[in-house]
């Protein structure tokens, strides 16, 4: 039986669908908005795995381009592997969701959700978020849910909740917020430059919007929900738990505080390696170990949230606000166009900027409809900075962190028609302990400056941490911790990375494992955040504060002009050949815009200036008296033909060649060379007569014999 609810935004109504399609799917939900729609499938496995640590969740947001009425480009006409905005998307469903699963369940879950429709103007990935969790919350799969996700932009005053394409152009803030009926639990978007206050208003009008969104899949349940499955309780506990506790425990307190990321792991080994050997033989038992391991992580979260709520004491040894120390270098490798390497800790980026040209350019090809990006940032997370072995690869989560970094830095990059570069940073991260992807913010900032990239201002970033008693709510102790670690990002309640420049916000992201956070805390921790930010800004000054004065000489030299739109068709030329001919000659590339924008990418300087001045000279009409230096294209009897821009010749004639008499053009002309000639008239035929600048006096007048016969000119 088909059941659907309803929900207007913005004067568009919201419906969910079930009983239609995906049938024999656990649970399925078409969402509809405007134009686009959103069939979101959960399927779990049949088997049940007991006592597993992890909740075994697969989001697989995938986009049809027939929902925008398009086939697919390049040679196989097949959606193939995810694009980076599937990826993205499919984390911001998973986010808010993992947490909300029980790992008792023990089977896999796979959430499908695939845009069919697109209007082109409203985003489906909002719809995609609230479909899947609507789906697993009509399934028969456990689920502490529901969520919802809104999208909030900011245009002047204004909060508008799912903005449009064209609104979220105009804005100055974007950010997508996910949530349940009790608190915001992920957000993520960028700015530019904005307050906390207004960060604050925008959070506070997303989960007014959230709670209502929960409630009508809370309806969509009651009308077409199923009988949820049973967990798999442990049938097994661990033998001599409290042995083992009570021998390892006061070991850990120790082990827990000792400075340094791998000698504090070290240390809390060796004492799990001591009581391990101690009850080796109930450790043979899998499910013994496992419980073993899980008592040891979980006295490490006692450990370090008990120290940190009672004594401000972080594991590391600093207070709640203190930041790790921090060291900047720009222009350390020698050959790039800009790089710079940024520490701050245990935690190591190494940035390098490259410029190009607009050939450069990122190129999206996707339901959104096409469009070209000039900045790029690529983060890659290597093995080796854990200190591990393991597969070499971008994956969802390299993807994440660039995302979140190409944001925090986006606002504050130059315009093309400021600095017609394409920018491309690369982050290497060659140590992890707690936020490289704020740490790629910082490096990128860096090293842009030092390639000549012409920035509003620097960006920095930081991750805050949350430590709670009890669940958050008013009245519980808490701490906001800043610039967290690997361990205080696993075993804390929030994960909240925050970039910005001195004036505002650029970047935000914010995880959370609990029900939700009071505007009290979020308050006290943008707050906290911001004074960590303008402390990390103050260190990068020191190392730069602004852009070189010149970009490397290895990058490509580019000159920007602007011509008359209708001499756009005499630059390019019938077929092309006047402009092949310009890159030719100078060694560049040209491109044309419409609007009469010329840009010319050149090797150097020189080249890219002389093609500058060709292009002027074939954008100006010939001016009377002007010296150009032009081309033998034809020798005939009376003179020469001579090309003086491209497309347009005048006539030396063999009387303006020489102060004496000579015999035959030949005498002083070849064709192909290159001659200085002056433009002596534009005739009532528009035909140039030209007089070779070797036979001018320095009064500019001909100095052949007055008494010369001059022939008729003849026709052309």
């Amino acid at each position: 039986m088909v059941q659907t609810v309803t929900f207007q935004i913005a004067g568009q109504d919201l419906i969910l669908e079930t009983g239609k399609i995906a049938k024999q799917a656990n649970g399925a939900v078409v969402a509809k908005y405007a134009g686009s729609a959103v069939i979101a499938t959960v399927c779990s496995s049949s088997e049940s795995v007991e006592g597993l640590d992890y909740v075994p969740l697969t989001v697989d947001y995938n986009e049809k381009y027939y929902a925008a009425g398009k086939i697919p480009g390049g040679f196989i006409k097949r959606e193939s592997r995810p694009k980076d905005k599937e990826i993205l998307v499919s984390r911001l469903i998973d986010r808010p969701m993992r947490p909300l699963f029980d790992k008792s369940f023990g089977r896999e879950i796979q959430v499908v959700p695939t845009t069919v429709s697109t209007d082109q103007i409203n985003p489906p990935d909002i719809l995609a978020i609230i479909a899947s969790s609507a789906a697993v919350h009509i399934s028969d799969i456990p689920f502490n849910g529901p969520i919802a996700g809104v999208r909030v932009c900011a245009i002047g005053d204004e909060l508008i909740i799912n903005p449009t394409y064209d609104q979220i152009k105009k804005s100055v803030l974007e950010i997508t917020v996910a949530g349940t009926k009790d608190g915001i639990t992920m957000v993520e978007g960028g700015a530019s430059e904005v307050s906390e206050d207004l960060m604050i208003s925008a959070l506070e009008k997303a989960h007014k919007v959230i709670i209502e969104l929960c409630g009508i899949q809370e309806k969509l349940r009651e009308l077409a929900g199923k009988s949820k499955l049973p967990l798999t309780e442990l049938s097994y506990s661990l033998e001599n738990s409290d042995t083992i506790r009570s021998a390892a425990y006061p070991r850990l307190e120790s082990a827990c505080f000792v400075k340094g990321k791998h000698e504090r792991h070290h240390a809390i080994g060796e004492v799990k390696a001591d009581l391990a050997s101690r009850y080796a033989s109930q450790l043979e038992d899998e499910n013994q170990k496992k419980l073993f391991d899980a008592l040891f992580e979980d006295m490490e979260y006692e450990i370090l949230r008990s120290s940190i709520l009672n004594k401000g004491l972080r594991v590391d040894g600093r207070g709640t606000e203190d930041i790790r120390d921090i060291t900047c270098e720009a222009g350390i490798l020698p050959r790039t166009h800009g790089s710079a390497l940024f520490t701050r800790g245990e935690t190591q980026a190494l940035a390098v900027t490259t410029l190009g040209t607009v050939f450069d350019e990122q190129i999206f090809d996707d339901i959104d409809g096409d469009k070209r990006e000039h900045f790029i940032l690529h983060y890659n997370f290597p093995p080796y900075s854990v200190g591990e072995v393991g597969r070499m690869g971008t994956g969802r989560r390299e993807i994440g962190h660039g995302n979140l970094a190409r944001r925090s830095l986006e606002a504050m990059i130059p315009g093309k028609d400021e600095f017609p570069y394409t920018v491309r940073v690369v982050s290497e991260i060659l140590e992890s302990n707690g936020s490289s992807s704020m740490a790629s913010v910082c490096g990128g900032t860096l090293s842009m400056l030092q390639a000549g990239v012409p920035m509003k201002k620097p960006v920095a970033g930081i991750a805050m941490g949350l430590i709670t008693e009890g669940k958050g709510g008013p009245g519980d102790r808490y701490a906001v911790l800043s610039d967290i670690l690997g361990e205080e990002d696993h075993l804390g309640d929030m994960d909240f990375k925050v970039a910005g420049t001195e004036e505002g916000i650029t970047g935000f992201q914010m995880d959370i494992k609990i029900a939700g956070v009071s505007p009290e805390v979020m308050r006290k921790a943008l707050d906290q955040a911001k004074r960590g930010r303008l402390h990390i800004l103050s260190i990068m000054n020191k190392t730069l504060s602004k852009p070189t004065d010149h970009i490397s000489e290895h990058a490509p030299k580019i000159v920007t002009l602007r011509i008359d739109v209708d001499k756009i068709g005499a630059l390019i030329g019938p077929g092309g050949k006047n402009v092949k001919a310009l890159c030719e000659q100078y060694s560049v590339t040209i491109n044309t815009e419409n609007d009469g924008t010329v840009t010319i990418y050149g090797k150097n300087t020189q080249n890219a200036e002389d093609a500058k001045a060709a292009v002027l000279g074939i954008a100006s009409d010939p001016e009377v008296g002007r010296i150009y230096n032009g081309q033998v294209k034809r020798i005939m009897d009376f003179g020469a033909f001579v090309e003086i821009l491209p497309g347009k010749e005048g006539l030396v004639h063999i009387s303006k060649l020489s102060r004496q008499r000579i015999a035959q053009v030949t005498d002083v002309l070849k064709e192909g060379q290159e001659i200085p000639v002056k433009l002596l008239e534009i005739d009532k035929m528009g035909r140039l007569n030209l007089s070779y600048i070797d036979a001018i006096d320095p009064a500019g007048e001909s100095s052949a014999d007055e008494g010369r016969q001059r022939n008729d000119r003849p026709r052309r």
